[in-house]
């Protein structure tokens, strides 16, 4: 009675680790999505210009991580990046991981 009760044990744990291994990865894709919001709202209130670019002494101002990627992220040299660099980089990023 005791060997029966273990197998249905084992039957009942590896169905449910069976169930979720076959969840699709939403929590990713929905952090990364969480992420970008928050660099879109951090990017407005760091482009104290509102030009749509951000300097480096901005960044260091409003994004300081930002700036410790800057010429990361400003492959043109333009002395400014965009929302639009900003968010190509997190999903390069994003991916190499």
């Amino acid at each position: 009675m005791k060997q029966m009760i273990a197998v249905l044990v084992l039957c009942i744990v590896s169905a449910g680790a069976s169930a979720q291994s076959a969840l699709p990865p939403e929590s990713g894709r929905a952090r990364v999505e969480r992420a970008m919001q928050q660099v879109q709202t951090r990017f407005a209130s760091a482009n104290t210009t509102h030009d749509g670019k951000l300097t480096r002494d901005q960044a260091a101002a409003g994004m300081p991580m930002l700036a410790q990627h800057f010429d990361e992220i400003d492959t043109q040299h333009a002395g400014f990046v965009t929302l639009s660099q900003i968010e190509d980089f997190m999903r390069q990023k994003a991916m190499t991981r």
